[in-house]
C-alpha cells in the first residue's frame, strides 16, 4: 500500500492517480492516514456495486434546485514589506 503525505499528494495529483490503479493510496495529515485513494474498480469491488449502481449513486449527489449562496464581503489589507 503506498502512502503519500498531503503536501505530497496537493504537489503531484498525478503520481497519487497512477499509485492508486496498482493499489490502494492512504494520504496522511500531520503523520496521520486521512485519506484513502482508490481506483473505480477497487471501490466498486469493496463496495458490490456495478456500473449502474455507481451511477445512481453518482444521480443522488446531484442537487435538483439551486441553491444561492451569500459570502460577506472581507476586508483584506496588505502591506508591502518595508526593505
Amino acid at each position: 500500500m503506498t502512502v503519500v503525505s498531503s503536501r505530497d499528494f496537493n504537489r503531484d495529483v498525478s503520481a497519487a492517480k497512477r499509485a492508486a490503479s496498482k493499489g490502494p493510496v492512504v494520504v496522511t495529515d500531520r503523520g496521520e492516514p486521512a485519506f484513502v485513494l482508490l481506483s473505480i474498480d477497487d471501490y466498486r469491488r469493496l463496495t458490490g456495486t456495478d456500473s449502474e449502481d455507481s451511477a445512481e449513486f453518482l444521480d443522488r449527489l446531484q442537487l435538483d434546485e439551486v441553491i444561492d449562496v451569500e459570502f460577506p464581503q472581507m476586508d483584506i489589507t496588505l502591506k508591502a514589506p518595508d526593505f
